[in-house]
Order: structure tokens, then C-alpha cells, then sequence
């Protein structure tokens, strides 16, 4: 279980994560403060810029990783799996499979090679379940995302102990905090029971769908989303913009309850996604 912290972190970054060969132009970064128990963002910016790093993937990742650890209370949302269904894990926890993760999957063909051997059907983590995610974390659209998220970002922070990923590892004073979120899921529990719209593609009707989002998280009265934000998020075609912010928006909504989950037996192996 989470212990309670007395002093919860006053900034909040949401992370639209890509694992692609040039990750700077298509990881987002969305920065937030708490204020009053509301949250401001302030910036939503490609990797690139925001991180003043280049935008092939190697690079990014390692100044993006160097960030995370130097940041000092603060609270970031990643939206890349940080774990395998169990079925796939040797390992008794979770700091184990992470720590021996480069070991066990050298490079991207091998990791590629050994989930194909889970492929059907392809499995899911408790979470995924339970959060309906929309796939695997080895489906052909997610595996990149997870080995060099697992392999970049968990990898290096956990062997330094420079962060605590929850609910796997426990709070503590003075460390940066990483949780696992799907703008998926966030967007389908805040549009519950309706389906939440399309907003992925350079049309007018995308365009609509994305200021329709940006203004059903205002209207949560949680989250202050200026203009100057919000007009980058509409002009981004990808959506990826959008998403850091949903991944600001959903971390800040697991802040507000402490971080704390519900038990079961599987987060600790597999992870659990904060919606």
C-alpha cells in the first residue's frame, strides 16, 4: 500500500511518448503547476524544443531521462506500458524485470521475436483489462513505445534510484514520481457511457473534436487550460499534443487521490494504469 505523503508535488508533466526513430518530434510535453488544487498548464511543447535536444530517438530519450531525474517535486504521466502481462514475466517483481529488462531483451528484434511467441491471441495485463486499453502491450502498434520506454526511461531512473514509479514502488520524500497513463482510457472514462470522439486527423471535423475535448477538461473545473495551450493542441493534426495534455490531466486526477489504487496481486508485477 501507498503511504500518504504530507507534501505532494507541485508540478505536473504529462508525456504523449514515441518510441519512433526521430521520438523528438513526436513526444509532447505538457507542464502544469498546482495551484489550489487545480492544475494551470503552462506549456505543451514537442521533445525537441522543450528538452532543447535533437530529434533522433537515442538523443531525446537520454536528455528526456536526464530531465525526469533532475526534476525535483514534481509528478510525471507516461503513456507507454511499464510492464508485460504476467505470463511473459520470469521475474517475482516488478524492480526485478525492469532491472534485468536490457539484459533479457538486448535489442528491439529480440524483444519482437520472444512476444511473438504470445501472439494468439495476444495478451493483456490486469490493467489493460480493466481500463480497456486499447491494445497489448506488444501489439504491432505499441511494441516500440513499450521496449524503449521500459528500456530508456524505467530502466536507467530505477537502477539509479532517481524516481519511484507507482503503485509498484512506494512514495518517498524528495523523489520524483512516475505513473503509467492511457489518454485512451481517460478520455473514454470522462465520456462514460457515450463514445468519446475522433480527434486524430487534419480535418475540420478532428479540428472540432479536439476543441470539444480541450473544453470538456475545462469543464471538469480541475484543470486550466489557457488559449495559448490550447491552440497548439488544435492545430496538431497527430493529436499528440492533446494527449500530453490528457496525460497532465490524468496524472493531476491520481495527485489529487494520493496516488492511491485499489490492491491486486498483479499491479506489482505488470504495472497499473492511473486514468
Amino acid at each position: 500500500m501507498i503511504k500518504q505523503l504530507q507534501n505532494l508535488p507541485r508540478r505536473i508533466y504529462g508525456i504523449d511518448f514515441s518510441g519512433a526513430k526521430y521520438a523528438g518530434k513526436k513526444i509532447w510535453i505538457a507542464r502544469g503547476t498546482v495551484e489550489s488544487r487545480k492544475l494551470r498548464i503552462e506549456d505543451c511543447s514537442q521533445a525537441s524544443n522543450f528538452l532543447g535536444t535533437g530529434n533522433e530517438r537515442d538523443q531525446c530519450l537520454e536528455a528526456l531521462c536526464g530531465f525526469i531525474a533532475s526534476e525535483k517535486d514534481c509528478a510525471f504521466g507516461l503513456d507507454f506500458p511499464f510492464g508485460l502481462p504476467k505470463q511473459m514475466v520470469e521475474k517475482n517483481n516488478w524492480e526485478d524485470f525492469v532491472r534485468r529488462f536490457p539484459e533479457n531483451y538486448p535489442n528491439l528484434k529480440k524483444f519482437r521475436s520472444i512476444c511473438k511467441i504470445y501472439r494468439k491471441p495476444e495478451l493483456k495485463r490486469t490493467t489493460d483489462i480493466e481500463t480497456k486499453t486499447p491494445f497489448s502491450p506488444y501489439n504491432l502498434r505499441v511494441y516500440y513505445q513499450t521496449y524503449y520506454g521500459i528500456r530508456d526511461i524505467l530502466f536507467p531512473l530505477v537502477s539509479a534510484d532517481k524516481a519511484r514509479v507507482l503503485p509498484m514502488q512506494s512514495l518517498e520524500v524528495g523523489k520524483t514520481i512516475i505513473i503509467e497513463i492511457c489518454p485512451a482510457s481517460t478520455l473514454k472514462k470522462l465520456w462514460y457511457p457515450e463514445k468519446p470522439p475522433s480527434y486524430k486527423h487534419n480535418t475540420d471535423i478532428h479540428r472540432e473534436a479536439r476543441a470539444q475535448i480541450i473544453d470538456k477538461l475545462n469543464k471538469t473545473n480541475i484543470i486550466s487550460i489557457p488559449d495559448s495551450v490550447g491552440t497548439k493542441a488544435l492545430k496538431d493534426a497527430s493529436g499528440d499534443a492533446l494527449d500530453s495534455i490528457i496525460a497532465a490531466y490524468s496524472t493531476f486526477c491520481a495527485y489529487r487521490n494520493n496516488f492511491k489504487v485499489k490492491y491486486n496481486e498483479n499491479y506489482s508485477l505488470e504495472g497499473y494504469v492511473y486514468e
